[in-house]
Parts: C-alpha cells; sequence; structure tokens
C-alpha cells in the first residue's frame, strides 16, 4: 500500500468529498451527490475561515478519505483551544486497511502541535464500529452530546 499524502482540501476536491460524506448509512439520508450552492458556500466559508481545515487524505493521486478541524477558542481550561474533529470518512474501498487510524492520528498530531488542550468529536449513537474505534484511538466517551435541528 502506497503513501497516503495528508493537505487542505480544494475547490477540485469537492465532488469527490461531497461524494464520500453520502457513501454512508447515515449520509445518504441528509448530503447529496451533487455540487450545489449550499455545498460550494460552505467550502468557500470552511477554506476562508483560519480556524477550519478540511482535509482530504490522497493516495496515488486519488482521494480516499477526509475530515474537518474547527479550532476553538475558549475560557474554560485555562483560556484552552480545543480541536472539534466532524466528517471522517474513508472511501468504502479503502475500508479496514488503517487509513482511519492513520488519518486520526495526523489530526490528533496537528492539535497537539497548535497547542490544543483536547480533541472532541460527535459520532452517531447507531455507529457502534465507530464508538470502537475511536475508544481504541484513546477517547474517552466523557459527556453526553446533544443537537437541535434548526
Amino acid at each position: 500500500m502506497s503513501d497516503v499524502i495528508f493537505r487542505e482540501a480544494v475547490r477540485a476536491d469537492l465532488p469527490a468529498v461531497i461524494a464520500l460524506l453520502a457513501d454512508d448509512v447515515l449520509g445518504k439520508a441528509r448530503d447529496f451527490t451533487e455540487v450545489d450552492a449550499a455545498y460550494e458556500k460552505a467550502f468557500a466559508d470552511i477554506t476562508a475561515d483560519a480556524r477550519n481545515q478540511l482535509i482530504v487524505a490522497e493516495r496515488d493521486g486519488e482521494l480516499v478519505g477526509c475530515l474537518q478541524i474547527t479550532y476553538i477558542p475558549g475560557l474554560g481550561r485555562h483560556g484552552a483551544e480545543r480541536s472539534l474533529i466532524e466528517s471522517v470518512r474513508v472511501r468504502s474501498d479503502q475500508r479496514g486497511q488503517g487509513l482511519g487510524r492513520q488519518m486520526m492520528v495526523w489530526a490528533i498530531d496537528q492539535a497537539r502541535q497548535r497547542g490544543c488542550a483536547l480533541m472532541q468529536l460527535t459520532t452517531d449513537k447507531s455507529r457502534h464500529d465507530a464508538h470502537r474505534f475511536y475508544l481504541n484511538l484513546g477517547f474517552v466517551a466523557s459527556h453526553e452530546g446533544m443537537k437541535l435541528p434548526l
């Protein structure tokens, strides 16, 4: 298996990133496979914000994974910044080969280098495999997350 390159996404990556988001049991119900104005705006907003990074994993010139990191300033923990990770996806034909772990270790290292006090994430309660995956990386289910659709 060849090396994976992690880099910030560029506009040309958007169709592949959207395909990754939609290629998921939960994503099929909430994401689309076509780039539209909403995706264009979201991509522009993410790339314009220094506290957000849309990262892609590339192998042999093909996009094989993605994740988004948001850095959140806060007063808690003595003014510590925290890292929020979302939209972690590995292309279906690449799953089970360690790419997800490699992506997460890379993201955790980025947050540490930035000086973040912690990394946090939410994962749907139905994603039991994801829960085991994150626990094996050292994450702790220490809080109950809640969401309010608007």
